[in-house]
């Protein structure tokens, strides 16, 4: 079995980010998304993976090489635009040739891995198998009806009057069938090879396709507001590791890591927080749900609920929760303790924040 990960869409949900960096790339608890999925996939046994890439080729490839750092062998496929993940499938049929493979959408967090999936698709061996969760309002997914034993009946990509709430969840698996049905199929309305109807395309032509309902934790990662909740989630599950410089006036509570390098001075840390290697926090109080990017700067700050990427700097300012700042940003300000502010920074980007 191969892999093919998709990672060439714009991410305009999560923009400034997404004009500077592929949303894939955004860390959560300090490990960016990408390198999560791959992580699940070589659980799998699977190390030959295809990554589909847009525009932010260059940077994908120097945070990822050749994966061998991974343990996984990357090629990466270029995709000039995006124009549906059928189109994916298109792209990557000379990488995948006639082996069976799990897709898997880049942004997609899983946390507890896709092994039963896969484990059922070997068993079973339908020509796809989709993973699908209950979601409140299905119309904004591609949506799988399902009889008694798992097998799908019908598939609408984002149906107005949807007639199941079983949301297909960013990852598949197929067998080499599914490269005939993205050749049977045309664009949507909205120009797209749908990956619905080529699946749909197998239902109709007699084939096995069947349906796994995902009870785990799942979060597609595009807008911010997924990214801090998909942080908090994690961060919940870290224990604590003390491996930088903290002084006796400081105070760590709970699950806190604190990497190599990182110096903590006359600060307050309220866990579960990561703080991540060089980084400098002085009279600040950090936590719960934060994490911190590599060679970051806090100085009188108090922060909670928030992501620092590498290189932020945060200054006199009191009340950030809830809040996304970007690499290299600067954010500076006066005492603001009884006040709680939100911001989303992009990278490089210089805010002051006024009383």
């Amino acid at each position: 079995m191969k892999a093919l990960v998709l990672s060439g869409g714009t991410g305009s949900r999560l923009r400034p980010f997404s004009y500077s960096m592929p949303k894939q790339l955004i860390p959560i608890a300090n490990k960016p998304v990408l390198e999560r999925v791959l992580d699940n996939i070589r659980d799998l046994g699977v190390t030959e993976i295809g990554i589909i890439v847009g525009n932010h080729v260059e940077e994908i490839a120097e945070a990822l090489g050749d994966g061998s750092r991974l343990g996984v062998e990357i090629t990466y496929i270029p995709q000039e635009s995006p124009q549906g993940l059928a189109q994916c499938v298109q792209l990557a049929q000379p990488f995948l040739g006639d082996d069976d493979f799990v897709m898997y959408l880049g942004d997609n967090m899983l946390p507890e891995g896709i092994a039963e999936a896969a484990a059922e698709f070997h068993a079973l061996r339908p020509a796809a198998q989709v993973l699908v969760a209950q979601v409140e309002d299905p119309r904004a997914f591609g949506v799988a009806e399902v009889d008694a034993t798992g097998v799908v009946e019908r598939l609408v990509e984002k149906p107005p009057v949807p007639r199941s709430n079983l949301a297909l969840i960013g990852v598949y698996f197929f067998t080499p069938a599914i490269h005939q049905a993205v050749d049977s199929i045309v664009p949507s309305a909205r120009g797209e090879l749908e990956i619905t109807d080529a699946i749909q395309w197998l239902v109709t032509d007699g084939q096995t396709v069947r349906a796994q309902e995902y009870r785990g934790y799942w979060k597609d990662t595009g807008r911010v507001e997924d990214v801090l909740e998909c942080n908090q989630m994690l961060l919940d599950n870290i224990e604590r590791r003390v491996e930088g410089e903290v002084d006796d006036q400081s105070v760590l509570i709970g699950a806190v890591v604190v990497e190599p390098g990182a110096k903590i001075t006359r600060s307050f840390v309220e866990g579960p927080v990561v703080i991540g290697a060089g980084t400098v926090l002085e009279d600040s109080h950090v936590g719960p749900h934060t994490s911190i990017g590599r060679d970051c700067v806090l100085s009188g700050t108090h922060l909670d609920y928030s992501i620092a990427l590498d290189g932020a700097t945060i200054s006199a300012v009191r009340g950030l929760h809830g809040s996304l700042l970007g690499r290299s940003a600067a954010v500076t300000g006066i005492d603001l303790a009884s006040r709680h502010h939100r911001l989303v920074v992009g990278d490089h980007t210089r805010v002051e924040v006024a009383a």
